[in-house]
Protein backbone atom coordinates (compact mmCIF):
# COMPACT_ATOMS: atom_id res chain seq x y z
CA UNK A 1 0.00 0.00 0.00
CA UNK A 2 1.28 3.43 -0.92
CA UNK A 3 0.70 5.78 2.01
CA UNK A 4 -0.50 8.81 0.02
CA UNK A 5 -2.48 6.88 -2.65
CA UNK A 6 -6.22 7.55 -2.62
CA UNK A 7 -6.95 4.21 -4.30
CA UNK A 8 -4.92 2.35 -1.68
CA UNK A 9 -7.03 4.13 0.95
CA UNK A 10 -10.16 2.97 -0.90
CA UNK A 11 -8.83 -0.60 -0.97
CA UNK A 12 -8.18 -0.36 2.79
CA UNK A 13 -11.78 0.77 3.34
CA UNK A 14 -10.79 4.22 4.60
CA UNK A 15 -12.73 6.08 1.87
CA UNK A 16 -16.33 5.15 1.00
CA UNK A 17 -17.21 4.24 -2.58
CA UNK A 18 -20.21 3.18 -4.64
CA UNK A 19 -18.92 -0.35 -5.16
CA UNK A 20 -19.82 -2.33 -8.26
CA UNK A 21 -17.57 -5.37 -7.77
CA UNK A 22 -14.99 -6.76 -5.35
CA UNK A 23 -12.89 -9.89 -5.08
CA UNK A 24 -9.49 -10.78 -3.62
CA UNK A 25 -7.61 -9.03 -6.46
CA UNK A 26 -9.87 -6.32 -7.87
CA UNK A 27 -12.25 -3.58 -6.85
CA UNK A 28 -14.65 -1.70 -9.14
CA UNK A 29 -16.60 1.42 -8.25
CA UNK A 30 -18.34 4.44 -9.75
CA UNK A 31 -16.06 7.39 -10.53
CA UNK A 32 -16.79 10.42 -8.30
CA UNK A 33 -16.35 12.75 -11.31
CA UNK A 34 -18.03 10.83 -14.13
CA UNK A 35 -17.15 11.70 -17.72
CA UNK A 36 -20.05 9.65 -19.16
CA UNK A 37 -23.42 8.37 -17.89
CA UNK A 38 -21.61 5.18 -16.90
CA UNK A 39 -18.08 5.73 -15.59
CA UNK A 40 -16.70 2.91 -13.48
CA UNK A 41 -13.11 2.36 -12.36
CA UNK A 42 -11.53 -1.08 -12.04
CA UNK A 43 -8.44 -1.17 -9.84
CA UNK A 44 -6.21 -3.91 -8.50
CA UNK A 45 -5.89 -4.17 -4.74
CA UNK A 46 -2.14 -4.36 -5.32
CA UNK A 47 -0.51 -0.96 -5.77
CA UNK A 48 1.05 -0.58 -9.21
CA UNK A 49 1.68 3.07 -10.12
CA UNK A 50 1.06 2.71 -13.87
CA UNK A 51 1.80 0.47 -16.86
CA UNK A 52 5.46 1.47 -16.77
CA UNK A 53 5.70 -0.11 -13.32
CA UNK A 54 3.84 -3.30 -14.24
CA UNK A 55 5.96 -6.45 -14.35
CA UNK A 56 5.60 -9.73 -16.23
CA UNK A 57 4.30 -11.26 -12.99
CA UNK A 58 1.36 -8.78 -13.14
CA UNK A 59 0.12 -10.16 -16.46
CA UNK A 60 -2.63 -12.37 -14.93
CA UNK A 61 -3.83 -9.45 -12.81
CA UNK A 62 -3.93 -7.08 -15.78
CA UNK A 63 -5.80 -9.67 -17.82
CA UNK A 64 -8.27 -10.13 -14.97
CA UNK A 65 -8.86 -6.35 -14.97
CA UNK A 66 -9.77 -6.41 -18.67
CA UNK A 67 -12.06 -9.41 -18.39
CA UNK A 68 -13.77 -8.01 -15.29
CA UNK A 69 -14.27 -4.66 -17.05
CA UNK A 70 -16.00 -6.44 -19.94
CA UNK A 71 -18.26 -8.32 -17.51
CA UNK A 72 -19.14 -5.10 -15.68
CA UNK A 73 -19.87 -3.33 -18.96
CA UNK A 74 -22.25 -6.14 -19.86
CA UNK A 75 -23.93 -5.93 -16.42
CA UNK A 76 -24.35 -2.18 -16.94
CA UNK A 77 -26.11 -2.75 -20.27
CA UNK A 78 -23.26 -1.38 -22.39
CA UNK A 79 -22.34 -4.48 -24.40
CA UNK A 80 -24.76 -3.86 -27.27
CA UNK A 81 -24.18 -0.14 -27.84
CA UNK A 82 -20.49 -0.21 -26.93
CA UNK A 83 -18.16 1.20 -24.33
CA UNK A 84 -14.64 2.51 -24.00
CA UNK A 85 -11.90 1.10 -21.79
CA UNK A 86 -9.13 3.57 -20.98
CA UNK A 87 -5.94 3.08 -19.03
CA UNK A 88 -3.86 6.24 -18.78
CA UNK A 89 -0.15 6.15 -18.04
CA UNK A 90 1.58 9.33 -16.91
CA UNK A 91 0.52 12.95 -16.61
CA UNK A 92 0.59 13.69 -20.36
CA UNK A 93 -1.98 10.90 -20.86
CA UNK A 94 -4.20 12.35 -18.14
CA UNK A 95 -3.31 10.02 -15.28
CA UNK A 96 -4.10 11.88 -12.07
CA UNK A 97 -4.12 9.00 -9.56
CA UNK A 98 -0.92 7.01 -9.68
CA UNK A 99 -2.42 3.60 -8.94
CA UNK A 100 -3.15 1.70 -12.14
CA UNK A 101 -6.85 1.83 -13.01
CA UNK A 102 -9.08 1.04 -15.92
CA UNK A 103 -11.94 3.36 -16.85
CA UNK A 104 -15.17 1.89 -18.22
CA UNK A 105 -17.03 4.64 -20.06
CA UNK A 106 -20.38 4.31 -21.80
CA UNK A 107 -24.05 5.07 -21.86
CA UNK A 108 -23.74 7.64 -24.65
CA UNK A 109 -21.92 8.10 -27.93
CA UNK A 110 -18.35 8.95 -26.97
CA UNK A 111 -16.57 11.65 -28.95
CA UNK A 112 -13.00 11.30 -30.13
CA UNK A 113 -12.19 8.38 -32.38
CA UNK A 114 -9.34 6.24 -31.19
CA UNK A 115 -9.29 3.63 -33.90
Amino acid sequence: MAEDCIFCKIVAGDIPIRQVYADDELLAFHDVSPQAPVHILVIPRKHISNMNEAAAADQPLLGAMLLRAAAIAKQQGLAESGYRLALNTGPDAGQSVFHIHLHILGGQRLEGRMG
